[in-house]
């Protein structure tokens, strides 16, 4: 029975990789679509292609997620897939209703869930979440914020002399890289959060020894699930966010792009598991309030920002409610 659950919680954790990928291709693809600087298919086809490279750039946020969120000599199998199963349920409500909210933060609400009725209060390391979790949550957005802001005033003094055709062109040209880095970036980030999910099941399993590298099965297979997600496309939340914030044209979404793919690799490289939806979010809003704060539809950015607050207790709920089901089959 240990290796089946093993089996079960390695295709369910796959299967959430899968739905971060097409919950979170807008985060990719919104702002190159919204300005046509890409069709929608060809946009997606190179984020999926991007997601998938940036899975093998470094393991320091799998083991983040693996080691520094809940505590991994209490937790077992049952905590793994009941947290597993409680972000795919947030993701894919999220999704249906069309909100941009964080499967990074659904991974680790449920987690944290998880292990609270798995183990109390001792079983998740709160220093951890503090420190990995809460603080970039809320540093990230704003330097997207004001980096995407900055830049976009500093690119309308730089090229004040372009006529708007020639200046959409070249910037239509530009979100062909920017909007690929974007890209490139979110596989870097997310899809290191399944591999460190998988690897603590192998631990907590006894298949593997310790918590000290992430197995290269896991980062292929983790890499293929996000490329693939992402192909399949999250159309819904594309139109929220490259349409509804604020009507973007193309400096604006390439300044946007741009910001939010350096504030991603930069938290990636020092192991934070960041929401890569809450960056670009913040950057789409930065760029918007470049032109004046009226052109941001404030209304739809505080209908985001109540997603982004209720996901780690709502998807920690679904979480505890299906620990011992999981526990009762398992």
């Amino acid at each position: 029975m240990n290796d089946v659950l093993l089996v079960v919680v390695v295709v369910v954790a796959l299967g959430f990789d899968f739905t971060n990928g097409f919950h979170d291709t807008a985060n990719a693809v919104a702002t190159s679509v919204s300005t046509r600087a890409l069709s929608p298919r060809l946009a997606v086809l190179v984020a999926a292609v991007a997601n998938l490279a940036g899975a093998f750039v470094t393991t320091a946020v799998a083991k983040t997620v693996g080691k520094g969120i809940i505590d991994t000599g209490l937790a077992d199998e049952q905590t793994v897939l009941a947290a597993l199963v409680g972000a795919i349920v947030w993701n894919l409500i999220t999704w249906w209703r069309g909100l941009p909210s964080s499967s990074s933060h659904a991974l680790i609400g449920g987690l944290v869930g998880a292990a609270l009725v798995q183990s109390g209060m001792k079983g998740v390391q709160w220093h951890g979440i503090a420190h990995n979790v809460a603080i970039p949550a809320v540093a990230a957005p704003a330097i997207a914020f004001a980096s995407a802001f900055l830049l976009l005033l500093a690119i309308y003094w730089l090229f004040v002399r372009l006529t708007p055709g020639v200046a959409n062109r070249t910037f239509r040209l530009g979100q062909l890289a920017s909007g690929t880095w974007v890209a490139f970036t979110h596989g870097a980030n997310d899809a290191q959060k399944t591999m460190g999910v998988i690897t603590l099941a192998l631990v907590t399993s006894g298949h593997q020894a310790k918590f000290d590298h992430i197995p290269t099965w896991v980062i292929v297979s983790a890499g293929l699930a996000i490329g693939a997600g992402t192909y399949v496309g999250g159309w819904r939340i594309m139109r929220t966010l490259g349409q509804r914030v604020f009507s973007m044209e193309p400096a604006s979404g390439f300044a946007a792009q741009t910001t939010a793919g350096v504030t991603i690799y930069l938290a990636t490289h020092f192991g934070y598991p960041l929401s890569t939806t809450h960056v670009i979010s913040g950057s789409v809003m930065g760029a918007g309030a470049t032109r004046r704060l009226s052109a941001v539809r404030w209304g739809v950015a505080g209908t985001i920002v109540f997603a982004w607050v209720l996901t780690i207790p709502a998807a920690a709920l679904v979480a505890a409610a299906c620990y011992w089901p999981v526990v009762g089959i398992f």
